[in-house]
C-alpha cells in the first residue's frame, strides 16, 4: 500500500517503508527536516511536535510517536512549513522573536507548531494548549506572552487553506490510485488489512490475523517501538475507520461513542453533561496525546491507571465488542479481569461505548477526582470517580469506582453499600470511610504509599459529600485561569 499525504504542501507518495517507522525519523532521515526534535521520545516533551490536517480539524500531535501509516491522506506541516512560501514569517514565528521566546531554541519548533495549531483553531486557553511542551531554558513567561500577542493576527493564508476537504481525491483513498492501490501479485495480504476504512474490515482483517496489533493513536503503542524497541511485524491502523469516529445520541437519551474518538473530541461530548469528567480529561496528558490517544485504546490497554475506566464505570457504561459479525455488550467493570487481562477473546477489539443517559430530572452527581504530584500531563496516584443517587435525604443509589488502588480498575462495593439506603449525612460518610480498607489492598510504589492512597480515596468521599453538600468552601476546581 502507497502512503500518500501532503508535507508543508507538497504531495508525498511513499512505497515500502516500514509501517513502524516513525514520522520524527523519517523526517530528519529521510528528508532532512530537522528543524523537528527529538527529545524524549516518548510523547512527553513535545519537542517534535507537528500540525497535522485532517477531516476532523487542525491537531498538534508527536511526531515521535506517530507511524507514517496513520498520516494517510492527511496533511503535516513541519517548522519548516511554518513559514510562507515566499518566506513571510507566521506570526507566531514574529511573536516569539518580538518577545524573546527563545533561548537554547531545542524546544522551540515544538512550541512553535503547537501555537501554529492553537492559532488556526482559534484557541486561546494557552497554558492548557502549551501543557505537552516542555522548555528548561525560558521559563515559559515569554512564550505565553508571545502566544498572547500572535493571538488575534489572521490565520495567515497558506495555513487557513490546509483543510482535508481540499485535498486531491487521491489524498482521500477514493481514486483507484495510489490511495487505494491493490494488491500486487505476489503480496501476501491486500490494503485493507492493512489500514482497513470500516469496522467491517477491520473486524474481516482482525478476524482473520487475531495475533495482530492493533493501533489506534499509538500513543501507547508508539513507546513499544521507540522505548522497548519491539518489532511489531504484524499490525493493523485504525484510523482509518470513520464509522468508529462516530459520537451519536440514541433514542433512549443514551450516548453512543465510537473506540476511535480521540480525548479532545470525548471532551466535548462529555463537558456539558459532565463538566466534571470534562475537567479531569483537560488534564489527561497533554494537547497532543489527547489529540491521537482513543477512549477505546485507554479501556483496551487494561490499565490499572487509566483515567477514564473510573469515570465511566461511575456512570455505569456499556462495553461493545466485535469479533467479526460476532457482537457482545458487558458492563465495562466486568471487561477488567485482573492486572494484565481483561475479558477479551482473540479477533475481538472494542466497538464502542455506551453511556445511559441521566434520568429526566436528575442532576448530574459524578464528581471524579485525580490525584497526581503534577496539575498538567501527569500520570494519576489515585482517581476517583463518584456518582450518587439522592432522593429524599437519602441515597439510593451509589456507583464509586478507583484507579491506582488495585491491578485494575474497581469498583469500591463495600463502601457503596455502606452508603445505599442511608441518609446523606456526614456521619453516614464518615463511617463508610473505614470500608475502603475491605474493597482495596493497594500497592506501595514511586507515586504513594499503599497507606497514602487509602487515606486519599477516604478523603476523596469526604470531599464528594461536600461537593454535593454545596459547603461554603469549594473543594472541586472546574476552571482554572
Amino acid at each position: 500500500m502507497t502512503i500518500t499525504f501532503q508535507l508543508n504542501g507538497e504531495e508525498v507518495a511513499l512505497t515500502e517503508v516500514s509501517p513502524t517507522a516513525t514520522l520524527l525519523d523519517w523526517l530528519r532521515e529521510d528528508r532532512g527536516l530537522t528543524g523537528t526534535k527529538e527529545g524524549c521520545n516518548e510523547g512527553d516533551c513535545g519537542a517534535c511536535t507537528v500540525m497535522v490536517t485532517d477531516d476532523h480539524g487542525a491537531k498538534p500531535l508527536n511526531a515521535c510517536i506517530l507511524f507514517l501509516p496513520q498520516l494517510h491522506g492527511k496533511s503535516i506541516r513541519t517548522v519548516e512549513g511554518a513559514a510562507g512560501p515566499d518566506g513571510q514569517l507566521h506570526p507566531v514565528q514574529e511573536a516569539m522573536i518580538t518577545h524573546h521566546g527563545s533561548q537554547c531554541g531545542f524546544c522551540t519548533p515544538g512550541f512553535i507548531m503547537s501555537m501554529v495549531t492553537a492559532h488556526k483553531n482559534g484557541a486561546q486557553d494557552h497554558d492548557d494548549q502549551l501543557a505537552g511542551n516542555l522548555c528548561r531554558c525560558t521559563g515559559y513567561a515569554p512564550i505565553i506572552r508571545a502566544a498572547e500577542a500572535a493571538a488575534e493576527a489572521p490565520v495567515p493564508d497558506w495555513i487557513r487553506a490546509e483543510n482535508s476537504v481540499t485535498f486531491p481525491e487521491i489524498l482521500r483513498g477514493e481514486a483507484a490510485g495510489r490511495g487505494a492501490e491493490p494488491p500486487k501479485p505476489n503480496s501476501a495480504e491486500p490494503p485493507a488489512s492493512l489500514r482497513p476504512t470500516s469496522a467491517d474490515q477491520l473486524a474481516a482483517a482482525y478476524a482473520a490475523r487475531p495475533d495482530a496489533t492493533l493501533i489506534a493513536g499509538a500513543t501507547d503503542v508508539g513507546l513499544w517501538v521507540t522505548k522497548q524497541l519491539r518489532d511489531l511485524r504484524d499490525v493493523i491502523f485504525l484510523d482509518g475507520c470513520e464509522d468508529l469516529k462516530e459520537i451519536a445520541e440514541q433514542p433512549d437519551g443514551s450516548l453512543r461513542i465510537g473506540a476511535m474518538v480521540d480525548m479532545n473530541r470525548l471532551r466535548s461530548a462529555l463537558a456539558a453533561r459532565h463538566p466534571s469528567y470534562g475537567e479531569m480529561l483537560r488534564r489527561f496528558a497533554s494537547q497532543q496525546v489527547r489529540a491521537a490517544a482513543t477512549i477505546g485504546g485507554n479501556i483496551a490497554n487494561g490499565s490499572p491507571i487509566g483515567d477514564n475506566p473510573p469515570a465511566l464505570i461511575a456512570l455505569g457504561a456499556t462495553l461493545h465488542l466485535r469479533c467479526g459479525d460476532a457482537r457482545r455488550s458487558l458492563p465495562l467493570e466486568e471487561f477488567f479481569i485482573d492486572y494484565g487481562k481483561q475479558d477479551r477473546q482473540p479477533g475481538e477489539f472494542v466497538e464502542a461505548i455506551t453511556l445511559p443517559a441521566r434520568p429526566k430530572g436528575q442532576t448530574d452527581g459524578l464528581r471524579v477526582y485525580k490525584l497526581s504530584k503534577r496539575f498538567d500531563q501527569d500520570i494519576s496516584a489515585v482517581l476517583g470517580a463518584f456518582n450518587l443517587t439522592v432522593e429524599d435525604g437519602r441515597v439510593t443509589a451509589a456507583r464509586i469506582a478507583f484507579g491506582g488502588m488495585a491491578g485494575v480498575p474497581k469498583r469500591a462495593s463495600h463502601v457503596e453499600a455502606a452508603l445505599v439506603g442511608h441518609s446523606w449525612s456526614e456521619a453516614v460518610f464518615a463511617a463508610a470511610k473505614a470500608e475502603f480498607a475491605c474493597d482495596f489492598t493497594p500497592m506501595s510504589d514511586m507515586r504513594a504509599s499503599a497507606d497514602y492512597r487509602l487515606e486519599a480515596a477516604a478523603n476523596m468521599l469526604a470531599r464528594y459529600f461536600d461537593d454535593l453538600g454545596q459547603t461554603t468552601t469549594p473543594t472541586h476546581v472546574l476552571e482554572v485561569k
